[in-house]
């Protein structure tokens, strides 16, 4: 099995730790990574675009001149399309853009991103966090003393409150539960810093 070093929270390392192979040792799959990276961004869009076509258009209710004997065309409405001030036809309407990718596709992009982090000595995993309160400085120190000075994604356990506080607040840091580990995030962070508890959780959603 593949294991990497347990850290302390002073930075002191405490022993190693061992991985799931199953989950940090898989087979990169990069169009899998694409795939649910696109499905992602995709949910993300808020699809709340839209024009007035010419029912929603103001005015327009009277016949611009009658039918016949002017020698011009036929014109019901001065809100059609072709009049200045009109409504706009094919415009965009609201949607949502989400759409469904198989769940194997999805655990299978995660699974090569978590195998990437630790293949590249991105993956820090510590013992655990603890803080008597929400304390933005001292979480910079804590990952002072782990040497993280990267974008970087913090995963802790529900009951670590004070820590994901104390991190929150900190520059190019993202802080999630186990349940929120997701592939845009695990991609876009240079380092995972992951408490012992946390992995735990993880290898559990994903074995």
């Amino acid at each position: 099995m593949t294991s990497v070093a347990l850290y302390n929270q002073d930075g002191s390392q405490n022993g190693t730790v061992e991985l799931n192979d199953a989950i940090f040792a898989v087979e990169v799959n990069q169009h899998a990574e694409f795939e649910a990276i696109l499905r992602q961004r995709a949910s993300l869009r808020q699809g709340t675009h839209a024009v007035k076509n010419r029912s929603a258009v103001r005015g327009g209710g009277k016949k611009p001149w009658r039918q016949k004997g002017t020698g011009r065309a036929r014109q019901g409405s001065i809100r059609a399309p072709q009049f200045r001030g009109g409504g706009i036809v094919f415009g965009p309407t609201p949607r949502s853009y989400n759409y469904r990718l198989p769940r194997k596709v999805r655990q299978l992009a995660i699974k090569s991103a978590l195998t990437e982090k630790v293949a590249d000595n991105n993956f820090v995993v510590v013992d655990g966090l603890n803080f008597d309160a929400p304390k933005t400085k001292e979480f910079a120190g804590v990952l002072n003393n782990l040497n993280v000075n990267e974008k970087t994604l913090i995963v802790v356990t529900d009951d670590d409150k004070f820590a994901a506080l104390s991190a929150r607040n900190l520059t190019n840091v993202t802080v999630v539960t186990p349940a929120g580990v997701n592939i845009l995030n695990v991609v876009d962070a240079q380092k995972v810093v992951i408490t012992k508890s946390a992995l735990s959780q993880v290898e559990e959603v994903l074995a």
